[in-house]
């Protein structure tokens, strides 16, 4: 399962009603960095869709969700579950250090 574009009308249903953990990409089509995470956020959901969503949010397109969170750099990834955001990872990351990051809801 591929990531999904979620917007601001549809974040609650996507994330906050989620019943399984959802990583958030909170990203922008200008931000080199976001284009280097947004392969690795592929295939961290092709190789764990059973356990863990994984959502992108184009801050620009959806600037209520991103205000809503706070946030200030991108790309930002939040983990959200039950309905809360659980972790926070800033900035892009080679691979390893996002499985790591996440490895407690993978």
């Amino acid at each position: 399962m591929a990531t999904k574009d979620v917007t601001d009308a549809s974040f609650a249903d996507d994330v906050l009603m989620s019943d399984k953990p959802v990583i958030v990409d909170f990203w922008a089509t200008w931000c080199g960095p976001c284009r280097m995470v947004s392969p690795i956020l592929e295939e961290i959901s092709d190789a764990h869709s059973a356990k863990i969503n994984v959502v992108k949010i184009d801050v620009d397109a959806n600037p209520q969700t991103a205000q809503d969170y706070k946030i200030l750099s991108l790309p930002t990834m939040m983990v959200f579950q039950g309905g809360k955001p659980v972790k926070q990872v800033i900035g892009a990351k080679p691979k390893a250090a996002l499985l790591a990051e996440f490895a407690e809801y993978l």
